[in-house]
């Protein structure tokens, strides 16, 4: 990508500062995330019961928990957790919804029995059907990633299903069926290719809400297990300690809150970047 190709995706987040600071957040847990061992401050697994229970001060900015902990180095080792959940829930959505939205727009008779299943899944509310798929699965972070992942599957493939109906009846798919294309090169060459913009969006959407499902089933204990740093985890460590160590549960509910709510506004300026009605508006085609 040349100069102004980069400039051109970036005219959205420059165009809305707020935008823009939620893509330095985002890009700051990448990298507190991949240089962990070398950003922490102290080893998170560390026990101090001299200094439990310090509040945040200049030698621990986030203070330390019952055991004594950095909070802080918890705090960074954590946000791998939040990446390895969220990136494992949009490749679960993405894996399963798109097959089966695109198969059900280009068969009917199909689509009608996998549209039924996905509305019976749609009934339940998502953080339902993830703590029911955990406790048939079990508490692990692959279980939880794909109990996460069974909700989100069935938005993403209800959006693929709509998207990819009415790419089926497009001109251009009429024409090259019409030629002898058969069902892979439709799916390939036309529909594939003019759903990558609406899925990136998606994504984005599902990173977001996937945090938010981790952190409660690590608070309900039915994720990460306990010994894993993960922000669910150190709020459930926090809650016997509310009014004793309030700052336990003010900085890993912040960091949570703060990482769902930047990569929302990602998503919207994603979506103007990406929307062709929003185009013209940043000036630009393509």
């Amino acid at each position: 990508m040349n100069r102004d190709g980069i400039a051109l995706w970036l005219t959205p987040f420059l165009a809305r500062p707020i935008a823009l600071a939620g893509l330095c957040v985002l890009l700051a847990m990448v990298i507190a995330a991949a240089f962990a061992p070398w950003l922490a401050p102290y080893d998170p697994y560390a026990i101090d019961p001299v200094s439990r229970l310090m509040p945040p001060d200049a030698v621990h900015w986030f203070g330390t928990d019952q055991f004594g902990r950095d909070t802080l180095s918890r705090a960074i080792y954590s946000a791998r957790m939040a990446l390895l959940i969220g990136a494992g829930v949009v490749f679960f959505a993405l894996i399963t919804g798109i097959p089966v939205g695109v198969l059900s727009a280009l068969f009917p008779r199909l689509g009608h029995v996998l549209m039924r299943i996905v509305d019976v899944l749609m009934a339940f509310p998502s953080l339902l059907l993830a703590l029911g798929l955990i406790v048939i699965l079990g508490p692990s972070v692959a279980n939880s990633i794909l109990a996460i992942g069974a909700g989100f599957m069935t938005t993403t493939t209800r959006i693929i299903y709509g998207l990819a109906l009415r790419l089926r009846a497009e001109t251009y798919v009429e024409a090259s069926r019409s030629m002898g294309s058969g069902t892979w090169w439709l799916v390939t060459r036309h529909i594939l290719p003019n759903l990558i913009s609406p899925l990136l969006v998606q994504a984005s959407f599902v990173f977001a809400f996937a945090q938010l499902g981790a952190a409660s089933l690590d608070f309900l204990g039915l994720g990460a297990p306990p010994d894993i740093p993960s922000w669910g985890n150190m709020l459930a460590e926090s809650r016997t300690f509310i009014t004793r160590a309030p700052w336990l549960l003010f900085f890993p509910g912040m960091l949570i809150v703060l990482t769902a709510f930047s990569l929302n506004l990602v998503g919207d300026a994603l979506r103007d970047r990406l929307d062709p009605r929003f185009r013209d508006v940043f000036g630009g085609e393509g």
